[in-house]
């Protein structure tokens, strides 16, 4: 391993240029315009492939984006099977003033490398590829079976993974399946993400009379679909930060004694939270801390709500028409179909008769749970130690991976998440960022993992 870790330190710079023309290719996936880039990445992606060793290599092309595939099988029967999984598609570039450098042109200050993509997911999967290279090129081996699948789709919600899955059940069959994107809970602070939030989208799109009309006219006399939608939404939760939506935590598990109190070993500092979102108090369910209310209970936001004259100065009209979208974040063993019922269900129950509402489940995802105490995130937790030089933590992580619960179910493998990523690396926003001593340490961690993996038997 000495020799492994000293060829990853001599070979950052070739590694992160390498990352650098990776970032460069402007993965959009949900941009019609961008379709020939997505394709040019993955023949990027499967020419680094064959570079590294992997065998079998090939580009597959799915119901949308391309998908990546490439294995190396040859350490025995005896040994696992691990799962690399990774998506080189990237979130749009809006708002652009916003940037401060160019999002597809990367630029590298005090140590931290900018553009679209950076830590969500091309520098967080390229780890795993470097590991590969590492372990191949010096040992000419792996110390364990592993395949390598890299999907164009997941910021769209991978639309097209779970048929690919289905069709390729035998090429994709593997023991445990390991992901980096997720975050570290803090800088120097290693972490396995053992659960992942849910997801259900809705959309409600409320309709008034049969056009604008004028507020003085009719003002009084007929219902304004704003004010109709504002009542409904001021309706689904009430001052507490309870969801008030009938059945909604009917299935929701309650975090565990042990689960509360390795929550209140992460050094999270309050004051400095809301410091650096510049609030002046947080606000959320009662009766739990804000990270338990931030990674492992469920919630309902607005995300976006419109309506009427939005111009400059004054128009005085009564719109037509009011629409919402609000996301739950849902925690595991809540199913998205059965909250999408009872979430339409509630609004026409409480929607005023004035009204015509119509409400749409957009989009959604299943939550996940991996056990703590299997073999492999012990393992993962050596690795992680021997990479950072410190104790990993165990955290929940808010957001949604909806493939990793498909993968479960299709697959019948757990998943490992060992995210290098840092949670303010400015994700899905303008400047998104990743912190090149974590891109070499994760390097360094990743390939301990896979030589601890190699000897499962004595962790359990």
């Amino acid at each position: 391993m000495q020799k492994i870790i000293k060829y990853a330190e001599d070979n950052k710079v070739r590694f992160i240029d390498e990352l650098i023309e990776l970032l460069k290719i402007p993965s959009i996936s949900n941009d019609p315009d961008s379709k020939p880039e997505m394709q040019n990445c993955a023949e990027w992606l499967h020419n680094q492939m064959k570079t590294i060793g992997l065998e079998n290599v090939k580009i597959y092309q799915t119901g949308g984006h391309p998908a990546v595939y490439g294995d190396w099988l040859n350490a025995g029967k005896d040994k696992p099977t691990i799962l690399m999984y990774g998506h080189y598609d990237v979130q749009p570039i809006d708002p652009i003033e916003l940037w401060n450098s160019p999002p597809f042109e990367p630029v590298i200050k005090d140590n931290i490398i900018y553009g679209r993509g950076t830590t969500d997911d091309k520098g967080q999967f390229y780890i795993h590829f470097k590991s590969i290279e590492a372990h191949l090129k010096n040992k000419g081996k792996l110390p364990v079976n592993i395949k390598v699948i890299i999907e164009g789709e997941e910021e769209i919600g991978s639309p097209s993974l779970p048929k690919f899955i289905k069709d390729n059940n035998e090429l994709l069959k593997c023991d445990y399946i390991l992901i980096s994107d997720t975050s570290m809970y803090d800088n120097d602070l290693p972490s396995i993400c053992y659960g992942l939030r849910g997801l259900a989208f809705m959309q409600i799109d409320v309709t008034g009379p049969n056009a604008d009309l004028h507020s003085g006219s009719f003002g009084g006399a007929v219902e304004n679909p704003i004010n109709a939608l504002a009542n409904i939404i001021s309706k689904l939760k009430d001052d507490k930060g309870k969801i008030l939506i009938d059945g909604f935590y009917d299935d929701v598990l309650d975090l565990s004694p042990q689960e509360r109190k390795e929550f209140l070993r992460l050094p999270f500092d309050e004051e400095k939270f809301k410091k650096s979102l510049d609030v002046e108090e947080l606000f959320g369910e009662e009766g739990y801390t804000t990270i338990e209310r931030k990674s492992a209970r469920p919630t309902l936001d607005c995300n976006g709500i419109w309506g009427g004259y939005q111009g400059q100065g004054a128009k005085t009209v009564l719109p037509s028409v009011a629409g919402a979208k609000v996301s739950m974040r849902l925690v595991p063993n809540q199913e998205p179909p059965k909250i999408e019922e009872l979430f339409i269900d509630y609004v026409n129950k409480i929607a005023p008769k004035t009204v015509k509402v119509n409400v749409t489940a957009l989009h959604s995802g299943n939550g996940s749970i991996t056990p703590i105490d299997t073999p492999a995130v012990k393992a993962a937790m050596v690795a992680l130690k021997k990479g950072f030089n410190i104790d990993p933590v165990f955290i929940r992580e808010g957001g949604s991976i909806p493939i990793v619960s498909t993968f479960k179910e299709l697959l019948g493998a757990d998943a490992i998440l060992l995210g290098f990523g840092l949670q303010d690396e400015n994700a899905h926003s303008p400047d998104e960022h990743f912190d090149l001593r974590n891109f070499i340490r994760g390097i360094c961690s990743i390939s301990y993992y896979l030589d601890e993996l190699a000897d499962l038997k004595k962790y359990k």
